[in-house]
């Protein structure tokens, strides 16, 4: 059957195509405003529609645009911000990527795979400040093959400290076969990630070299189309942003969407926007850089372009700018992040970042609790929710409750409880004052009776008691 899935494949990209909708879009205010409109109707908007809202320049439109992200993200997802951390477990990469500290032509990048005992170390320093979420991350080479991701991704789950374990295991690492994806979703992986990094067929060709795995466009295009097929139904996509324009890679993102909502009769469950970062030995053409200003509209016109997927902004921005762009759509962000091998063990002494030991730079490493405090200020819910997969709505069934926007209502009372959790074993006396205001200041708000002394009570027996992971 997946010989006959690949074979059928077609590259669903066409450049050309694209350039043509970039140069025709004409955003006049009546037209862009039927489209916000049809965007708050929680629609997916067309390639066209979105090609409107990219080529706006009026100050004015441009605020409507930003507005109606704002007002789409809260009505789909509330005002909570899902919380998770990278964990390295290899670098070791047989790609020569232009852009990146693992290229396989850096020779001062330093190697490593995290033996069973040093990532036993590092999951109980994660799980001690409080994480519950992960994303593993390797490079690819032969010595990660899916059999030995899935052992690891086993390990993950059984290693347990105090009161911390690691609900969910998402994957950022190659693309594989089919039978690979069945392997991973076997050991219990909830997203699986592949960027493409950028849908510009010549600028990929010359930033992934033909001879090297990743060169092969088609192979990481389609392997979305494989993991569904595999049964991992909760895929993430993304591009690294600037490689080539923004807009082009923007409508790729959105044919992208299509593509699988086509097929498979679901989205990606997130969509990733990275912008290109100082990395070891690394000169990148700047031709094509993002300025803060076209970074915050890319984030805006794809919460509208996508209004039921996951929108990630990871610490390769800085602090100031996450603060900002959490206003405009984006539902989840790393947060206590360190991208060396070893590094969450290591900075329990000040460890501080080494340029040669990780893949790019990053822009905000505050401790967790900061960012925690940070976002409680702002009147986010921080959340480490993890019911939907573990209860079973993921891919289709998860757009069934995304879609209308039913998914708030199932995640606010679980942001609630997993915060309690978190301000009981492991914030600042500060931020646990903050936190359990804002929980009250929450619980108010909560429309059923029921709901709010069903979430009252469960967070009593948090604080309370041992128990823990009282999910609906």
């Amino acid at each position: 059957m997946s010989v006959v899935l690949e074979r059928r494949a077609t590259d669903f990209v066409d450049d050309r195509h694209i350039e043509e909708m970039l140069v025709a879009a004409r955003p006049d205010p009546v037209r862009v405003r039927e489209i916000l409109a049809k965007s708050l109707a929680k629609q997916r908007l067309e390639p066209e529609e979105t090609a409107s809202l990219l080529a706006l320049e009026d100050k004015d439109l441009r605020y409507e645009v930003f507005e109606a992200a704002r007002t789409l993200k809260n009505q789909v997802y509330g005002n909570r911000i899902v919380l998770f951390a990278p964990l390295y477990i290899g670098d070791k990469c047989v790609n020569d990527c232009r852009y990146c500290g693992f290229r396989t032509s850096n020779r001062a990048a330093v190697r490593k795979t995290l033996t069973d005992e040093e990532l036993h170390r590092e999951l109980v320093a994660l799980e001690d400040q409080g994480h519950k979420r992960l994303i593993l991350v390797w490079g690819e080479h032969p010595d990660y093959p899916a059999e030995e991701m899935a052992r690891v991704v086993r390990q993950v789950y059984s290693t347990k400290s105090g009161h911390g374990e690691i609900r969910r295991v998402n994957i950022n690492a190659a693309p594989l076969d089919v039978a690979g994806y069945r392997t991973m979703k076997a050991a219990g992986i909830g997203t699986y990630q592949v960027f493409q990094e950028t849908y510009h067929h010549e600028t990929y060709r010359k930033v992934h070299p033909a001879n090297t795995r990743k060169g092969d466009y088609l192979w990481r295009l389609l392997s979305h189309d494989r993991a569904m097929q595999g049964g991992v139904d909760d895929v993430g996509i993304g591009v690294l942003f600037g490689l080539y324009d923004w807009r082009f890679e923007v409508m790729g993102l959105l044919l992208h969407t299509i593509h699988l909502e086509e097929r498979f009769g679901v989205g990606p469950h997130t969509i990733s926007f990275p912008r290109v970062n100082l990395a070891s030995n690394v000169q990148m053409d700047r031709s094509h850089f993002v300025c803060d200003e076209d970074f915050m509209k890319v984030i805006a016109v794809l919460r509208l372009a996508v209004p039921y997927t996951g929108l990630i902004l990871t610490a390769r921005e800085t602090p100031e700018l996450r603060r900002e762009a959490l206003r405009l759509g984006v539902s989840q962000i790393d947060a206590g992040s360190r991208i060396e091998l070893g590094a969450y063990q290591e900075c329990r002494a000040g460890g501080c970042q080494e340029l040669n030991r990780e893949q790019f730079e990053l822009r905000d490493t505050r401790p967790l609790d900061v960012v925690v405090r940070e976002l409680i200020q702002d009147g986010c819910i921080p959340s480490w929710c993890t019911s939907c997969y573990r209860l079973g709505r993921t891919g289709e069934h998860f757009m069934e409750f995304s879609i209308p926007g039913f998914i708030k209502r199932y995640c606010t009372p679980n942001a609630l409880t997993t915060l309690a959790e978190y301000l009981t074993d492991y914030a600042s006396e500060e931020t646990r004052r903050a936190g359990f205001s804002l929980i009250e200041r929450e619980l108010s708000r909560v429309e059923s009776e029921k709901t709010r002394e069903q979430v009252s009570r469960r967070i009593e027996k948090i604080r309370t008691s041992d128990e823990r992971d009282l999910y609906f």
